[in-house]
């Protein structure tokens, strides 16, 4: 007589979905403030954006502003379009309790 297999039963596995707190983004600029990190774009978010349209440019996304003739690549085009606040695209800052805020692209630009 062959030996019966007991069936192992696995462990259920169970994971724990935490729920994000957002922040509702006012169009009124009065109302809306940044209390995540810091009031201007970090070096790193400018570099992560910069990089991400350039890219786009090049791959042929059309462009926001009239292109001048000195310009001839997608960095120049896309720093000149991060400067005169035109791309419309919103900087999310987390927490690690997974708290975050959306932040438009011209609420973090210096006033000129």
């Amino acid at each position: 007589m062959a030996p019966t297999k007991k069936k192992e039963s696995k462990p259920e596995v169970k994971t724990k979905q935490k729920k994000s707190k957002a922040v509702d983004v006012s169009q009124n600029k009065q109302e809306f403030t940044i209390w995540l990190g810091p009031q201007k774009m970090t070096r790193f978010e400018k570099a992560r954006i910069l990089g991400a349209r350039s890219l786009q440019l090049s791959m042929g996304a059309p462009a926001f502003i009239p292109i001048p003739p000195e310009v001839t690549d997608p960095i120049s085009l896309a720093k000149l379009e991060i400067d005169q606040k035109v791309l419309p695209i919103s900087i999310r800052r987390i927490l690690p309790n997974a708290e975050y805020q959306d932040i438009p692209l011209d609420r973090l630009m210096q006033p000129s």
